[in-house]
Formats: C-alpha cells, structure tokens, sequence
C-alpha cells in the first residue's frame, strides 16, 4: 500500500537496502527559508558535505502528490525556483496535500514522517520547531515537538530557533520524554548563538557515543526521537544581544500585524534577516552545513 505513496530514489533505496549510512534532509528550507538561487547552491552543497562524510543524502519533499525520499537536481531546482507557492507541509497537511496531487515543502515533522516510512534514522535540519512566545496565551506550539516524541529519528540541529520560548520548549520535551543531547556542548545552542541560557539533558562528545545512545533507545523500544543539538561553529556565530534585541524587534512587529500560526516563522526569520544586514541568513547556511557533517558521521557510526 505504501508504494502508492512513497517513491524513494534508486541510490536511497540501494543504500538503505545495503545498510549503508543514509541522511534525510528537508525541503523547508529549499522553497521557504532563503531567496533563489542560494537556496539550490545551499541544498546541494549540503547534499555534497553529507556524501564527503560518508553517508547517502535523502532531500525529502512532496512533488505531485508523491512522498519522496531523495530528490533529483531538476526537482531541488523546481523547488527552489518554486519558492514560497510551494505549500508548507507539516503531519496535518500530508493527506490533502497527497490526495490532491499537490507539491509540499516538508518541515520537520513531515520529514521525520517520511524519513521513518523510507527506514532512515537520521536527519539533519537547521533548527527545531517549539513553543512560541506567549505561547501560554496563543497555544502556538510547533507539530515538531509532538512528532518527536513519537516518531524514531534523531534530529541534528543548531538547537531550537532563537524566536521560540527556549526555556517552555525544553519543558514540553521533558513531558514528552524527548532526550536532547547537547554535541561538545552542556548548554542548548540556540540557533544563531552558541548559548542560550539552558542546559541541554545530557552532553555526548563523538558521534559514535551518540550513535550508542539511538541504538540503545531503539532497541529499548522507547518510541521517539532525539535532539542532538550541535552548535553554530564559532566564526559563524552572531553576537547574543544583537541576535536577541533584532528577534525582539521582529516580535513586537508580526504581533501588531497580526501575523500568526504557520507564517510567524518564516516572517520573523526574514525580519532578523533584515535588521541584521543580511548576517543571519550567512549564520543559517553554515550551521546547516555543520549539522550535515555531523549527521553523516552520527549515520556513518550507526
């Protein structure tokens, strides 16, 4: 029945046949999280750090309807030229989007879906989903935190967007029983900046200690998935309080425009942009291509 649906790539499929080291990637941040052609040198130069590391790239999406693990040039640059018509696919959306023969950018939730139903383990993002602020009046909370508790794949990340209420995001995990390792790192990297303010759960130092852990929760049978949070490296790294007074900023303006629910994200990851001179968007495609590396060497131990 899942063939209808699911069309993984011959190289994805070969390798995950042979057990060799395969990494999903998302498509988010093709259509929806930078402008083009930088968003198509970016997914391929990604793809590219992944196979110099050792492991199998799986950009996932959804093109006419299908759930497709492993994508082509041709549907990377589609995609990418595409931009924002391409609609934003999380869990909820998956069965419209694929009854109506539409295309999807996945987010987290929905590439962690596709990447369970293809067997891969491992996927690497630039930052999870959680709780917004003011989430305690709004209920805005990502699908992503709900998907990790129960689907089984690690997440690599630069930590959780810096837009989100850090401190709530990590208490909602601990409900859920999502582990969050912290990679060379005791304290949550919060996207942008190597600190946040938060410690993470447990702290792992080699991506073989890491690869012990999944096995072992899998194994165990605890449902789930894990962060591993990996922080932006140094020299990409922006500086804490002007990172936090452009997110401020950029609050205080999508709360008097009235911007809510799924376009809260990508508005304010813009408007930092923006005040940032551009900075941030240079900070975003390098902790993607750091939680690339360490994704693949995570898959390779595996």
């Amino acid at each position: 029945m899942l063939e209808k649906y699911l069309v993984i790539s011959d190289e994805v499929k070969e390798a995950i046949d042979k057990k060799k080291p395969v990494v999903a990637l998302e498509s988010t941040i093709i259509s929806h999280g930078m402008p083009y052609p930088q968003n198509v040198e970016t997914a391929l130069s990604v793809e590219k750090i992944v196979r110099e590391n050792g492991a199998v790239p799986a950009t996932i999406a959804i093109i006419g309807g299908k759930l497709k693990a492993g994508l082509s040039r041709d549907e990377i640059e589609y995609l990418g030229k595409k931009g924002r018509e391409i609609i934003k696919v999380s869990r909820r959306d998956i069965p419209y989007i694929v009854s109506k023969g539409l295309d999807g950018a996945t987010t987290v939730a929905s590439t962690m879906i596709i990447a369970a139903l293809s067997g891969i383990k491992v996927f690497a993002t630039g930052g999870i989903g959680g709780v917004h602020r003011g989430a305690q009046e709004t209920f805005d909370i990502s699908a992503d935190l709900q998907e990790l508790a129960n689907t089984n794949v690690a997440v690599v990340c630069a930590g959780a967007k810096s837009i989100l209420d850090l401190g709530l995001t990590l208490e909602y995990l601990e409900t859920l029983g999502v582990p969050v390792v912290g990679y060379k790192t005791d304290e949550l990297p919060a996207f942008y900046t190597r600190k946040s303010g938060f410690k993470v759960d447990y702290r792992l130092d080699t991506p073989k200690e890491i690869a012990d852990m999944l096995k072992v929760k899998w194994e165990l049978n605890l449902k789930g998935g894990v962060i591993i949070a990996n922080p932006i490296p140094k020299e990409y790294e922006m500086d804490y309080e002007i990172i936090n007074k452009a997110i401020e900023d950029a609050i205080a303006e999508a709360k008097e425009k009235g911007i809510k629910g799924k376009e809260t994200t990508p508005f304010l990851l813009a408007k930092v942009k923006e005040i940032t001179g551009g900075k941030s968007l240079e900070s975003n495609i390098q902790l993607v291509f750091n939680n690339a590396k360490l994704s693949a060497q995570i898959a390779v131990n595996m």
